[in-house]
């Protein structure tokens, strides 16, 4: 019962996304040939807000829900890593034509065939847990 906060804003989140058509294979496609600024305008909403919030976060005694402080480290490990890390994202993005967050929307929207992506994400993500280690970082 006490997730059931996260399973609303997880729907809000679907609803959103799926309203401003971000789920959409078409924008995303558009996005990536230059041929639309929607998506690119949701990205860049999403960024000011980011980095809104997380100031406010650093320079106010925000509190989780538990009352402990919320601590955000500075981030110091340099332009290649998340060069390379925004570049394979960038690439998976635009063969699979979805990110990770559509992906459980557009599987509740009743696209069945994404449920091979999402297999491949958890596939993906176990590989990486298993060599995390032997990664450069």
């Amino acid at each position: 019962m006490k997730f059931i906060k996260y399973l609303l804003v997880g729907i809000l989140f679907g609803v959103v996304l799926t309203k401003s058509e971000a789920v959409s294979w078409y924008r995303i496609y558009e996005m990536f040939h230059f041929q639309s600024f929607h998506m690119f305008g949701i990205i860049m909403t999403a960024v000011v807000v980011g980095t809104i919030g997380i100031q406010l976060f650093k320079r106010g005694n925000v509190k989780d829900i538990h009352g402990e402080p919320i601590k955000i480290a500075d981030k110091d490990k340099g332009f290649t890593n998340y060069f390379v890390g925004g570049l394979l994202f960038g690439l998976g993005w635009g063969l699979i034509g979805t990110c990770p967050g559509p992906i459980f929307i557009l599987i509740g929207a009743g696209f069945w065939a994404v449920g091979v992506i999402l297999l491949g994400s958890l596939v993906g993500t176990y590989l990486y847990g298993l060599l995390r280690n032997k990664l450069p970082h």
